[in-house]
This record gives C-alpha cells, structure tokens and sequence, in this order.
C-alpha cells in the first residue's frame, strides 16, 4: 500500500476519529452489507470514503499538474485487474489517446468524465485512487455493491493536451466543454461517441472552478459548487433533471459534512454548447461537480480526498437507490457561486511613495496562482472599503511601503503599477527605517 503523506494523514486524520459510533448511530450494520442511507448518516459514509481514499491513495501523482504519460502510468497497476476493461476511444488533436476504464456488470448504466479542462485535475487525481479501490477492494461490501448494482464508465482526462501546457483549452485553443453542439473537435467526438454507444443512465461531469469563487454574495471561498443543469433555456424539470437533483442532494449533504459553509450551487443557465447540459437533453441525469480551492490546500489533496469519498458514496446511493429519499431542498437551498473576489486585501493602511507623503489606501491583491498562492500582484488600490475579498489583513496604522522590485521608475517619477509585482513591506511609520510588521510577497 503506498504510504500516506504527512500531509494526507493530516487531512484524513479526522476520518479515523468517526468509525463505528457514527455507523451504530445510523442503526448499526446493514443486512447483506447495504449501504448506509447519504442522507441520515451522511457522516458514516463520507468517514469510509475517506479511509479508502487514503488507503487507496495513488502516491505517484501528489501535484494537480501532471502529463498524460504521467498519469496513465501511475494508474496502470489498477489497470491490470481483470475487473477493469480499458478501450481506446479516440485520439486527441495531438494524437494523445483517449480512454475509458469500464468496472461493473450491473444494470444501471453510469458515466463519468473528467478534466475536459486541462488545468482542471482534481477529480483525474480522485478517479485515479477510485480506480485502485475498485482493482484492490475485493471483499469489501462498497465495492461489491459497485460491481453489482452498477455498470461504470469512466473517461479521465478527456483533454490531454490541454494537460500537457496546464491550459484550459485544447491544442487548437478550443475549450472542448463549448463544443458539444458543433463537434469540431477529436476530443468532444470522443466524448459523444461513448454517450451515443453506452446510453449511460446518470452522468458525472467533474471539473474545477476558479479558487476566488465565494458561497453567496460575500460567504466563505468555495471548495465545491454542484449543478443539476437545465436541459432547455426554461429551465425545466423533468423527471432526468429531478434525478439529477437528487444526487446533487446527496452530494451536497456528504460535502456539506466535511466543508460546511463551502459548498455552492452552479449558475444554471441552459448552455447550449456545453456537454453537461445537452446531456440533460439526451436523457442522462448529469451533476456537475466543480472543485474550487480550500485553505491549505495548495495543491488539492484535501479536495481530491473529498471527490474519492463524495463520488463513491453518490454511485453507491445510485447503485441501491437510496438517492431517491434525498431531499432536493439540501440541493435547493445552496447559495450560488458568486465570483469577483480578491485574493487578499490590505485594508486601512498608508502607502508610502518615494518622494510623496503617505496617503491612505487600500489595496487589494490577486495571486497568479489562486490556489497555490503564489505570484501576487497587485489589483486595486484606494477606497475599497466595499470590496470583497477571500482574505482581509487589517493594517489600520500601519504604513504600507512598496519594495523596489514593485515600482516603476521613469523621467524621475516613480509610479505603483496596476499588475506590479505586490512586494509589501508594512511597517509601524512612514520611515523606510522603522520597525517591520509584516513583509507581503517573496
């Protein structure tokens, strides 16, 4: 078994402190192994998913950014269990293949299909360990109800030249996720070839969202947004969008365990391009699954985490029904993904100018890496007392001196650029001199 990081074993530590107690407080063991109910003991399921997420753990993919080879190379020893199929499907624009891994002989017919986006790894790293506890798990019920209950289909990395650069779109700088209506690209092809010919009755749309969506106008950053998408610009619902709703529900209330006050809900604009939405259309119940950014997180392990656990324990209410006692509210009642904060704002503070007296003002700062936290620059600078952001240092009082590195010399002026560099040295007066606070940037 690898061995869990420091890191992983901190994230998933919690998960050891909940094991029979919370299973005997939803009524004990089940008979013949049945799962227990998402909604009612929605603890005890998220604590087994992840244990096996941190059992399973693929340990030769630990960053978000990775290759196709890479990739395909770690989960290859999942790949040799005779419960696995793996078919080539297409190719990509640059001749990468494209596969799917099928696990399953059971009648309800699942799809699943990630990083269509390039940069959008985190549920490719969570199928990854998913796919290792389906080629190891032998013997434990989950799994066996899995095999049993459900046919799975699984398209990972459906953009590998995307992956390739780290970049949203593919080769041809087309975001394939816009392309399901036209079907100019290799890899939507791919994409709609395999719906055309499993006819897959619910459907799994993971990405990532951008790290400065925030839960509701002004709420906490949002680690993941859910969506059952609209199938026609009405935004009706029929009895596969209802479906869909309640495996949202029950998403939302296994997240909603582990990352209270971090769990939002996905504009539901019908998209006529996008593949979620004409799946809707085609008649597979499809939730959208966005991956945002938590504290700490820089590299997505605790969300990865989180994805093993939330979609294992979504296919298994599929595979025995239980989605359907969901309740829709815990989907309903999601505030929406609101977008447009800052990363960090320096509030209250003087900027001090070579030559110039200090004035008062703000100012707000966004890393070129949201996630990861690094590269800040400067955005905004003045009276942002309105603004949002993810992140609020109070420096009332404080003299906020700009380093060198962040100006703009030129014609003996001296100017702090909108995009510099934010190197900040906060400081108790307007003297270069006096005491150091706190330095922002490298």
């Amino acid at each position: 078994m690898t061995q869990a990081t420091p890191r992983s074993r901190r994230v998933l530590a919690a998960a050891a402190l909940l094991p029979a107690v919370l299973l005997a407080a939803c009524g004990g063991a089940r008979p013949g192994g049945a799962a227990p109910d998402a909604g009612c003991c929605g603890q005890a399921v998220l604590a087994n998913g992840l244990r096996i997420a941190e059992r399973y753990h693929v340990g030769a993919i630990g960053s978000r950014r990775f290759t196709h080879a890479d990739y395909w190379a770690a989960i290859a020893p999942s790949l040799a269990s005779a419960d696995l199929r793996t078919d080539a499907v297409g190719r990509s624009m640059l001749g990468r293949e494209l596969r799917t891994v099928t696990f399953g002989t059971g009648p309800v017919r699942v799809l699943l299909w990630s990083q269509m986006h390039g940069d959008e790894s985190t549920a490719s790293m969570a199928l990854a360990d998913i796919f290792r506890f389906l080629a190891e798990g032998t013997g434990d019920p989950l799994r066996t109800r899995l095999h049993d209950g459900l046919t799975v289909v699984f398209l990972p990395m459906l953009n590998p030249d995307g992956a390739e650069l780290f970049q949203r779109e593919n080769a041809a700088g087309i975001d394939v996720n816009r392309d399901a209506r036209r079907l100019a690209t290799p890899e939507a092809r791919a994409l709609k070839s395999v719906h055309e010919g499993f006819h897959p009755d619910f459907g799994f749309n993971l990405h990532d969202q951008g790290a400065r969506t925030r839960v509701g106008a002004a709420g906490l950053q949002s680690g993941i947004a859910l969506l059952a998408p609209a199938y026609d610009d009405a935004r009706s619902w029929n009895a596969s969008r209802a479906r869909a709703r309640l495996v949202a529900a029950t998403l939302a209330e296994l997240f909603g365990h582990a990352i209270a006050g971090r769990v939002a809900k996905y504009d539901d604009t019908f998209n006529h391009r996008a593949f979620g939405d004409l799946m809707e259309q085609w008649g597979t119940s499809t939730v959208l699954i966005e991956s945002g950014a938590l504290p700490g997180d820089g590299d997505k392990q605790r969300l990865r985490a989180l994805n093993v656990a939330a979609i294992l324990g979504a296919l298994d209410a599929i595979a025995t029904g239980s989605y359907r006692k969901a309740d829709p509210a815990a989907y309903e009642r999601l505030p929406y993904n609101t977008s447009g904060a800052s990363d960090l704002l320096v509030s209250g503070g003087s900027l001090v100018l070579p030559g110039q007296p200090p004035l008062r003002a703000d100012v707000a700062i966004n890393y070129e890496d949201a996630v990861a936290r690094t590269g800040a620059r400067i955005r905004d600078v003045g009276d942002l007392a309105d603004a949002v952001a993810l992140d609020t240092l109070d420096a009332a009082g404080i003299f906020i001196h700009p380093d060198s590195s962040a100006l703009t010399r030129r014609n003996g002026g001296t100017w702090l650029r909108i995009g510099a560099r934010a190197v900040l040295d906060l400081r108790r007066g307007p003297d270069s001199a006096s005491a150091l606070v706190r330095r922002i940037g490298p």
